[in-house]
C-alpha cells in the first residue's frame, strides 16, 4: 500500500513577548539508547533537501529527457496524451514527468520508454479518468489518508496498518478477490487525486509525496489476504508511479518488519534505500518532527494537529508550535510576558507525559498575589494528550507554564498561544 508547508503565520500580536526560559533546542550530551531506530545509510545526494534532490537535474539526465521525448513523439505520432493532468509536449512540466520514468530505469532511455508505454496502456485499461470520480465509499478513510505538509512542503500520506485489526474492515477489504480489487481501486484513486495537487513545475515545484507508514498493531505477515493485496498494490505502484515518494518513514516498527526488510534490502537500489527511515515506538514522534512540524502532525502521532483532536478551536494547522527539550530530572518554565488586558489561550503537550504541569499568572505589581490557574498535576501517558486553557488578564504580568520532569528520560514540550482582545 505504501508507495514509492503551509507557511506558518507569524507570532501572535506584537504586544506579547513569548520568551521560554530554556536553552536552545539541542541534543543532550549524554548518549541515548537508539536501538529502537534504524536509519538506512544514504548516498551523497541525501545531503540535499528532499525538494532539492527531487528538482536537481544533471546534464546526463537532461540529455536522457531529450532523447526519451524524441522517441515518444515518434511512437505517439502526434497523438494528444495527458498524464496526471499534464499534457505531454505542451509545456516544461513534461520534462519532470519523463525524468521520473528515467530515474526509475537508471536513465536507460529505451527501458524508460517501455515503462512509460506500459503505464499509458495500464491507465487506459484501468480507466483512470473515470476512477477519479467514482464513489468507492469512505470506510477506508482511516487506513490511508492525506494530512498536512512536511517542513519542505511535501503533502503527507499516512498508511495506518493497525486499522486492519478491525475484523469487519479486514473482511470487507480482503476476503475475496473482488474485495481486494475494490480496495486497490480505492487506493489508486486516493493516490491519483493526491498527485493532481502536486506541482510539476521544473526546478521549483513539489512533485513528490511524503509517506508515513504506521506499523502499530499491524496484522503482520501471517495474514495471507493482506500479503496478497499488498503485493499486488506495491507492484502496480512500482510499475506505474515511479519516483513519487520523497521519503518513506516507518514508525512504531516491530522486530519482524526489520527482519523482513533485512531480507529484501539487497534487492533495493541505493536511491530507494536512501528514502527509508525506520523508528520504533519510543522514537516515532521525534522522527516525524524531523520532517514534519508538530502543528501538522496528528495528535495520535505526538503532534497538535487540530483536525485529529478535540483541541481548542482558536488554533488551526497554520498556527506554529514551539518545541522545547526538557532534560531528565529537571524543571522547565515557559514565561509569556503580557503587556495589555486580554484573554490569553494556550495549549500544550509533553510527548509521553510522565511529568507534572502547572500554570500561574504573576502580576508585575510588587507584592501582588500570584494567581494559580492550574495547580501542579501529574500527567500520565493515559491522560488526554493535549492540555488546553485560557485566562483573562486584567493587569500586566507574566503567564508561567511549568513542566517538572522527574524521569530519567528527555522529554519534548510542545506549546502555542494566542491573544484575544476583550472589553470590560
Amino acid at each position: 500500500m505504501a508507495q514509492n508547508d503551509s507557511n506558518p503565520t507569524p507570532p501572535p500580536e506584537p504586544h506579547v513577548a513569548a520568551e521560554p526560559i530554556t536553552e536552545d533546542l539541542v541534543q543532550d550530551k549524554e548518549e541515548e539508547d537508539d536501538s529502537s531506530k534504524i536509519v538506512i545509510p544514504v548516498p551523497e545526494s541525501e545531503s540535499l533537501s528532499l525538494k532539492e534532490d527531487s528538482n536537481r537535474v544533471s546534464d546526463s539526465e537532461k540529455n536522457a529527457i531529450d532523447e526519451l521525448k524524441k522517441l515518444l513523439k515518434e511512437e505517439l505520432e502526434d497523438e494528444e496524451v495527458s498524464i496526471w493532468g499534464v499534457p505531454l509536449f505542451k509545456d516544461d512540466r513534461t520534462d519532470v514527468i519523463l525524468l521520473k520514468f528515467l530515474r526509475a530505469r537508471e536513465l536507460k532511455v529505451k527501458d524508460a520508454l517501455v515503462m512509460f508505454q506500459n503505464t499509458l496502456r495500464w491507465r487506459k485499461d484501468f480507466n483512470i479518468d473515470a476512477l477519479l470520480d467514482e464513489d468507492l465509499g469512505d470506510h477506508l478513510e482511516k487506513v490511508v489518508f492525506m494530512h498536512g505538509h512536511g517542513r519542505e512542503g511535501h503533502p503527507v500520506c499516512y498508511n495506518v496498518y493497525g486499522e486492519f485489526q478491525n475484523k469487519d474492515l479486514y473482511h470487507k477489504a480482503f476476503s475475496s478477490q473482488d474485495n481486494r480489487n475494490k480496495f486497490l481501486r480505492w487506493r489508486i484513486q486516493l493516490l491519483e487525486r493526491s498527485i493532481r495537487h502536486l506541482d510539476f513545475t521544473p526546478s521549483s515545484g513539489i512533485n513528490t509525496i511524503f509517506q508515513v507508514n504506521d506499523l502499530k498493531n499491524s496484522p503482520g505477515p501471517a495474514k495471507r489476504e493482506l500479503r496478497l493485496a499488498t503485493k499486488q498494490a506495491l507492484q502496480l505502484l512500482q510499475d506505474n508511479y515511479p519516483e513519487f515518494v520523497a521519503k518513506q518513514v516507518f514508525i512504531n516498527v516491530p522486530w519482524w518488519y526489520l527482519a523482513f526488510y533485512t531480507m529484501i534490502n539487497p534487492f533495493l537500489t541505493s536511491r530507494t534505500k536512501s528514502k527509508f527511515v525506520f523508528a520504533g515506538p519510543s522514537k516515532s514522534p521525534d522522527t516525524l518532527f524531523k520532517y514534519i512540524s508538530p502543528e501538522q502532525v496528528p495528535v495520535q502521532y505526538g503532534g497538535l494537529s487540530v483536525d485529529f483532536c478535540d483541541c481548542n478551536p482558536d488554533f488551526t494547522m497554520s498556527d506554529p508550535v514551539t518545541e522545547i527539550p526538557i532534560k531528565p530530572t529537571t524543571k522547565q518554565t515557559v514565561e509569556i510576558a503580557i503587556y495589555e488586558k486580554c484573554i490569553i489561550v494556550w495549549e500544550l503537550r509533553v510527548v509521553g507525559w510522565e511529568v507534572s504541569y502547572n500554570a500561574e499568572f504573576k502580576p508585575d505589581v510588587e507584592d501582588a498575589y500570584t494567581v494559580i490557574i492550574q495547580k501542579a498535576t501529574k500527567m500520565s501517558p493515559t491522560d488526554e494528550p493535549v492540555v488546553s486553557n485560557s485566562f483573562k488578564v486584567v493587569e500586566l504580568g507574566k503567564l508561567l507554564l511549568t513542566i517538572d520532569n522527574p524521569t530519567l528520560k528527555k522529554k519534548r514540550l510542545l506549546y502555542r498561544f494566542k491573544i484575544k482582545p476583550y472589553s470590560d
